[in-house]
């Protein structure tokens, strides 16, 4: 059976180089993310490798494995002062501060070009101080990781949401998903029984006095899943003793509506829905509410595409073989729809960075503490005097909005068969 012709990947590559603005842009893109992988070494309070008392130590590698419960760190490793420190040997950060260190020295917003209260062995403060002292270049550092955690983390939410319902919606129609009575009672009856088990009766701690808990979010959004998956066993094991009638379920009709509904969601009042049950704002809720309503023009990109694919020779010889419809949308269909899929990936994570610097700018969806691009800006808008709160986070936000519009562009161009 043969599927369709999809551009060779040296073809695709070398029609994207061919694209100046694309080719910058995907090294902007390997900027980004050096810094996101390598911020901790970039902008930090802590040298990178330090020799004290003839003792060799490795800061952050060290606070690394303390995280991962590898080793224990001293009670007093959090409250050192890595600057007062006499060191045999040391390696700073390009950056030597992190961003929620407080220069108290420099505080009420010091520019980069204005005498800064620097004591012997401190470093500069590049691109400036905010109205409480923390270093502007760091904050930069740690926004860039927020911004592509953000982006990249809610559209893969996004697309496998979206590759999911608009594939079925686009393969199935309206038509052609036929699923027996006593499965579909079976699967009716073990939502509700779901629903209750995993969000009523389990969760004591799902929303604990201390906030919302993602965890247990995810043990019962698990739970319910795993209720569901054996209810339909159960169904299909019934049907196989008593064959019932088969029903016509037209699911493009019904993941359109869901569609129209998610669109119709304005994100604000969404996130500040959210914001009212969370007590303490983490940027890996805001991931999730990005994710569950960028997935739509993904949905309706594959959908398009499989309502185009379903009626091509190859799908048709691949029924007229026996093959099933679950084999032919798996291995055969989805993977030749997936181009408008990538393309609307690389759009999406954009729309994400706006997304979480507008929110981060009003102080939702984020906690306080943390410093992002949005949350910088923020500090701006109280200080006009101080030009370099606002300049350099709005370059970058500029800068790395306009890096995945252009990579976007440049696989369209690419991706495209008429070019």
């Amino acid at each position: 059976m043969k599927q369709i012709d999809s551009p060779n990947n040296n073809l695709i590559f070398t029609k994207f180089k061919k694209n100046n603005l694309a080719k910058w842009a995907l090294r902007c893109f390997y900027i980004f993310l050096f810094v996101t992988v390598f911020g901790d070494f970039i902008a930090n309070h802590k040298p990178i490798v330090c020799k004290t008392n003839n003792k060799w130590q490795f800061p952050i590698v060290q606070d690394y494995a303390s995280n991962l419960g590898i080793t224990k760190l001293s009670p007093d490793w959090k409250t050192t002062n890595w600057y007062e420190k006499q060191y045999q040997f040391s390696i700073f950060p390009l950056v030597p501060y992190s961003s929620t260190f407080q220069d108290r020295k420099n505080m009420n917003s010091v520019g980069p070009f204005e005498k800064q209260n620097l004591v012997d062995g401190q470093f500069r403060h590049f691109l400036g101080t905010d109205i409480i002292g923390r270093d502007v270049a760091a904050g930069l550092v740690s926004g860039t990781r927020t911004a592509m955690l953000v982006g990249f983390v809610s559209m893969i939410i996004a697309t496998i949401i979206g590759i999911l319902l608009g594939s079925l919606a686009g393969f199935y129609s309206d038509t052609s998903f036929r699923l027996s009575l006593i499965v579909l009672i079976n699967l009716i009856i073990g939502k509700f029984i779901a629903l209750y088990f995993a969000f009523v009766a389990y969760p004591q701690q799902f929303i604990a006095s201390d906030g919302f808990s993602f965890i247990n979010f995810l043990i019962a959004l698990s739970f319910f899943l795993f209720i569901i998956c054996l209810f339909y066993l159960l169904g299909k094991l019934l049907d196989s003793w008593v064959k019932s009638i088969e029903i016509t379920i037209p699911l493009d009709l019904v993941i359109m509506r869901i569609i129209e509904i998610v669109n119709s969601i304005p994100v604000l009042l969404l996130l500040l829905a959210v914001a009212g049950i969370v007590k303490k704002p983490s940027v890996v809720y805001l991931v999730i509410i990005i994710g569950l309503i960028r997935w739509t023009s993904i949905a309706k990109f594959i959908r398009a595409e499989l309502l185009k694919i379903r009626t091509l020779g190859y799908i048709e010889a691949g029924k007229a073989l026996g093959f099933s419809e679950y084999r032919l949308m798996i291995y055969h269909a989805i993977p030749n729809a997936l181009h408008p899929v990538i393309i609307s990936f690389a759009f999406g994570i954009a729309s994400s960075i706006l997304i979480e610097s507008s929110l981060s700018f009003l102080g939702i969806g984020v906690a306080p503490e943390a410093v992002t691009w949005g949350s910088m800006l923020e500090v701006a808008r109280n200080d006009f005097s101080a030009w370099w709160l606002a300049v350099f986070p709005g370059i970058t936000i500029f800068i790395s909005v306009i890096t995945f519009n252009l990579i976007g562009e440049g696989l369209s161009d690419a991706l495209n068969p008429k070019e």
